[in-house]
């Protein structure tokens, strides 16, 4: 999944740009709307948190005009601002979640990951193909009933091929969605990852090249 964070203060934004990093989001970080708005023309993001009160405006005014072009982005708004009838403004505008500063970590990243799950179509807590099971709630994978110890990077990974079981994924998608801006499409990082993740996984193998596109989850074929 990979996010957009628009902050204007250094500090803040590497501390939340950090924090969902640390649990496997893809971050690409701006300082304005200008650059905001750049950035969502030429990237699906599947959610965007915004300062309210920037330099180059007030992001409530801008996330209006989105709603109104028809973009659809799940956007929580990360401000000061907090009373009960900004609250109310940043719902009417077209934000779907407002987290008011000073927050918890734990609490961004829920909200965060929840607004995602949100994009594209609901997802289940829980993927399951044969003996794999994906529980995206708890960010725990079992192979067997046996507890696998994945990175961040790793789950991530794994929890995107799950959405679409069986079909092929192709490298440049999984870069967009678990790596943020500095990833090299053209880099073997997903090649390295996918590694990875079959000797944790084990056998019978479940993740399967498909030749010149991707990978995909699935059953029954030869994942090398």
């Amino acid at each position: 999944m990979r996010v957009l964070v628009i902050e204007d203060n250094d500090d803040l934004r590497f501390t939340v740009a950090a924090a969902l990093r640390a649990e496997g989001l893809a971050v690409d970080e701006v300082a304005d709307l200008p650059a905001a708005d750049e950035a969502l023309f030429v990237t699906e993001y599947d959610c965007a948190v915004f300062d309210r009160m920037l330099p180059s405006g007030d992001a409530l005014d801008y996330v209006q005009d989105l709603r109104r072009a028809g973009r659809t982005v799940p956007v929580l708004f990360l401000t000061s601002r907090d009373r009960v009838a900004d609250r109310v403004d940043g719902f009417a505008a077209g934000g779907d979640d407002y987290l008011v500063k000073p927050f918890a970590a734990p609490e961004l990243v829920a909200r965060v990951r929840s607004l995602c799950r949100r994009a594209g179509h609901v997802r289940p807590p829980i993927h399951r193909l044969a003996d794999l099971e994906i529980d995206t709630a708890r960010r725990q994978v079992r192979r067997d009933g046996v507890l696998l110890m994945l990175t961040s990077k790793e789950f991530a990974l794994l929890e995107l091929l799950a959405t679409r079981t069986d079909q092929a994924i192709p490298r440049a998608e999984l870069i967009e969605k678990c790596w943020d801006e500095m990833a090299e499409p053209n880099s073997n990082v997903v090649d390295v990852l996918v590694s990875q993740l079959r000797r944790k996984l084990g056998d019978p193998p479940l993740i399967h090249t498909v030749r010149g596109i991707g990978y995909r989850l699935a059953t029954g074929e030869d994942g090398r």
